[in-house]
């Protein structure tokens, strides 16, 4: 539960700095030049807590969270650009997906923070806890 409850928080925080980051942006092309820049910090972030839970996990587990992670990215990537696909073309699409990749990489930052949380006994967790 506590895991959730961090997560939703950590979800409502980066929906608010999407749309007050990009506020002053005056032209699509500076729209999707922010967008980008916001995945590229997004994705950041979760790299730095990808490389946490990989150090955390025990050997075996390590090779199951590379799957989850490489599964979690093509499904990102599609879903991303399915979201996208309505404006086919347009000058709008970039920041569609790139508004898309950033929340949706948020949320599996959110998740895998979540998990560096673990406390002990808890079974529903995969990490051992941290000391």
């Amino acid at each position: 539960m506590k895991r959730v409850l961090i997560a939703g928080a950590a979800l409502l925080l980066s929906a608010s700095a999407l749309a007050d980051e990009c506020a002053s942006a005056s032209t699509q092309t500076d729209l999707n030049t922010c967008t980008a820049q916001q995945y590229q910090t997004a994705d950041k972030k979760l790299n730095q807590t990808y490389q946490a839970a990989m150090k955390r996990a025990a050997a075996p587990q390590r090779e199951l969270l590379k799957k989850a992670q490489q599964a979690w990215i093509a499904l990102r990537d599609a879903d991303c650009a399915f979201a996208g696909s309505g404006s086919e073309g347009g000058s709008v699409q970039p920041m569609i997906i790139n508004q898309c990749m950033t929340e949706k990489t948020a949320e599996r930052e959110a998740y895998l923070a979540s998990l560096m949380q673990c406390e002990e006994g808890d079974l529903s967790c995969p990490l051992p806890p941290g000391n």
